[in-house]
């Protein structure tokens, strides 16, 4: 994301401009955007012109509008941000007060406006800007017949490509059909990986499968950069990393990034430290379970006894429509961090941040234990 002019406080009314570089960065928005704010940007709209050959006529316009926030809506499959709401700027097209659906677009840039800006999307701009919060990971999972092409970002995973083959049973008579089918798949595969992935951007990238699938592909890859002097491929060669999994299906993410290799290489990003703080987590759970909660009640009662040391809290959480509720949220992560507690926000966009949706959204790591939590109803 890129911040163009801020002039903002902490707890006060303020606007932002800032442009959208790359997909992620409309996740980002989605988050600091919320109902009651304005953003004022450029859209298109369909007017009616009343022409002397035609009568009345349909044209596309370009119009700068702002819009009084009261839904936003983001497209996961298409990165899309869509803003609704009424217009509050006058222009020749739009009346002030008409419903208007404003699309926010990469390398567009819009302004964002707030009567309160609070700590935790402060936070949330500061990590958008901040170049070492990326993960930066690219990652094909595989098995024969299947693969994911997969970028992990600092709050988003995006499925770049999903490739599909029916390969014949490698033993028996269709032999050679399998050899042809399975390096059909693999090329395809290929294509996928080369359009994709931009080592001028990861970090590293890492093909995962059961089995030889992987050793089988990486072969092909190499071979293949080495036939058409693929330089991209060949000169960082040694930042494709192999990583066991059990599934070339999405869910397989987790196991990839639990991997010691590939932490080691993006250990100070969110999405590890989301991984980890898990990690942690569930290991209490299972080794010490009166030092770890989740569910809100549980631990709201855990705050007020000064028992937190670890929050684990997922960013939907603080997309409540509710405004009691979201502030409720944001004192709790300003009360916890102020005590010497850490807090990390998951993105409902990672795998770990679904997985910490599954448990309530919310959990956290105690100092000492209260066994005493179980016997408070949920």
């Amino acid at each position: 994301m890129k911040i163009v002019h801020k002039d903002m406080v902490l707890g006060g009314p303020g606007s932002v401009k800032m442009i959208p570089e790359e997909a992620e960065d409309l996740w980002v928005a989605y988050n600091l955007i919320a109902e009651g704010d304005h953003v004022v940007g450029v859209t298109v709209r369909k007017v009616m012109r009343e022409t002397a050959s035609r009568g009345m006529d349909a044209e596309r316009v370009k119009l700068k509008l702002e819009i009084k926030v009261e839904a936003v809506e983001y497209d996961k499959e298409g990165s899309a941000l869509r803003i609704r709401g009424k217009n509050t700027l006058e222009n020749g097209y739009v009346k002030i007060g008409a419903f208007h659906t404003m699309e926010l677009e990469l390398q567009r840039p819009f302004v964002l406006r707030k009567n309160d800006w609070d700590s935790l999307v402060l936070d949330m701009l500061n990590q958008a800007v901040d170049p070492a919060a990326k993960a930066d990971l690219a990652v094909v999972l595989l098995q024969e017949g299947l693969a994911h092409v997969l970028l992990v970002g600092k709050s988003v995973t995006l499925t770049c490509a999903r490739i599909e083959a029916s390969i014949p049973r490698k033993y028996g008579p269709g032999i050679a059909g399998y050899e042809s089918s399975l390096n059909m798949f693999f090329e395809n595969v290929l294509q996928a990986f080369l359009k994709h992935v931009d080592f001028k951007v990861v970090r590293c990238a890492v093909i995962a499968s059961p089995g030889f699938t992987k050793d089988q592909f990486y072969r092909h890859l190499l071979l293949e950069a080495e036939r058409k002097q693929m330089r991209s491929i060949i000169e960082n060669k040694s930042r494709i990393v192999l990583v066991h999994t059990t599934s070339g299906y999405k869910h397989s993410l987790k196991e990839v990034l639990d991997a010691p290799s590939i932490m080691n290489m993006i250990k100070d990003t969110k999405a590890v430290q989301e991984v980890r703080a898990l990690e942690d987590f569930f290991n209490m759970l299972s080794n010490d379970p009166d030092r770890a909660c989740y569910g809100p009640k549980h631990v709201e009662v855990a705050h007020d006894r000064m028992a937190i040391q670890t929050l684990l809290i997922t960013d939907e959480q603080f997309r409540n429509a509710d405004i009691a509720t979201r502030k409720k949220y944001i004192n709790l992560v300003d009360s916890i961090k102020d005590s010497g507690g850490s807090v990390h926000i998951f993105s409902s966009m990672h795998v770990s941040g679904e997985q910490l949706a599954q448990l309530t959204g919310i959990a956290a790591i105690l100092r000492f234990p209260l066994p005493d939590l179980d016997d408070i109803e949920m």
